[in-house]
């Protein structure tokens, strides 16, 4: 079969070999994709990743052989999460556990951004517990996950604050849902229940000096590659019982045995036109490079997807 691999010699970090069918385990389902979305995370991890692998975490498409342990049936649309990657080619071998059939009203381009992307958001702001009344800040809220983090505070009653890096990329987060637009954000102004940290450096130093008594802060990126330096007294003295939360999505839904059930809970409310996927680029695979490059570049405000033709 036909996959994008790991490939140094590329600009863009990979190119298009014939590779081995995959092997499926007895929990695995293989499945023909449609389409896969592309996370800034599996990018920039392009230059570390062994040659001639195959990358990519969303899997969006039709199960051609069903796992031998059960699961969904051949012929069924489905969406799923590869956590070795694996999802840049014709065919994927995908645990059941994280494999979830979709509904017919939710196309397998919208599908393929729910997985990394949709869970991220999904699990981050479940570790708020209640969200009602709550003051939600969501950084880096113009990408893939802050775009569904704030349909989804939103959707749970917070009042939230999205945080985008420019006027340009902050268009559109109100009508999403947020009831603040900010372009950066300081040390200075309210108590903050929730913060959703993407970004790193400065970011999560100033998310550490706003986070409200018994607050959370969740870091789940370091999109400015910069350290973190803060006053580790003025943190525990200003706001005792407050947290920070290393999130992985990975590890996050092995804890909580969530794989399917996110899925599956995601993929409903976009079916119900309660979630929006916000696709801004379309490409196919067979022309990865833009894509890629776009998204590296920051040139894309949501999902970039690529779909197989």
């Amino acid at each position: 079969m036909l996959a994008l691999v790991a490939d140094r010699s590329s600009e863009s970090g990979v190119a298009h070999a014939e590779v081995a069918d995959p092997e499926p385990h007895p929990d695995e389902a293989v499945v023909e994709l449609r389409a896969t979305s592309l996370n800034r995370g599996e990018l920039r991890r392009l230059a570390t990743r062994e040659e001639g692998t195959i990358p990519g975490w969303d899997v969006a498409g039709v199960v051609v052989q069903q796992a031998r342990a059960g699961g969904p049936a051949e012929g069924a649309r489905v969406v799923g999460l590869m956590g070795g990657g694996g999802a840049w080619a014709e065919r994927a071998a995908v645990r059941t556990d994280r494999l979830a059939e979709l509904p017919d009203e939710v196309s397998f381009s919208d599908a393929s951004t729910l997985p990394v992307a949709g869970i991220t958001a999904y699990r981050t702001l479940a570790r708020g517990g209640m969200l009602l009344g709550r003051r939600v800040l969501i950084t880096g809220a113009s990408g893939g996950v802050g775009r569904f983090a704030i349909q989804l505070a939103h959707r749970a009653g917070a009042h939230v604050i999205a945080v985008a890096g420019s006027e340009q990329r902050a268009e559109g987060l109100e009508e999403l849902g947020a009831d603040e637009v900010t372009i950066g954000f300081d040390a200075d102004g309210p108590d903050l229940d929730l913060v959703l940290e993407s970004a790193g450096g400065e970011s999560l130093a100033t998310a550490l000096k706003r986070v409200a008594h018994g607050g959370t802060v969740v870091t789940f990126g370091n999109s400015s590659g910069e350290p973190v330096q803060f006053d580790a007294s003025d943190f525990y003295g200003r706001a005792p019982t407050a947290r920070i939360y290393a999130f992985m999505v990975f590890d996050e839904i092995a804890r909580a045995q969530s794989g399917t059930s996110d899925l599956r809970a995601l993929a409903e409310m976009v079916a119900a036109g309660e979630l929006k996927t916000e696709v801004s680029l379309e490409t196919s695979w067979r022309e990865p490079d833009g894509a890629i490059k776009a998204l590296l570049d920051r040139q894309v405000a949501g999902k970039a997807v690529l779909t197989f033709d």
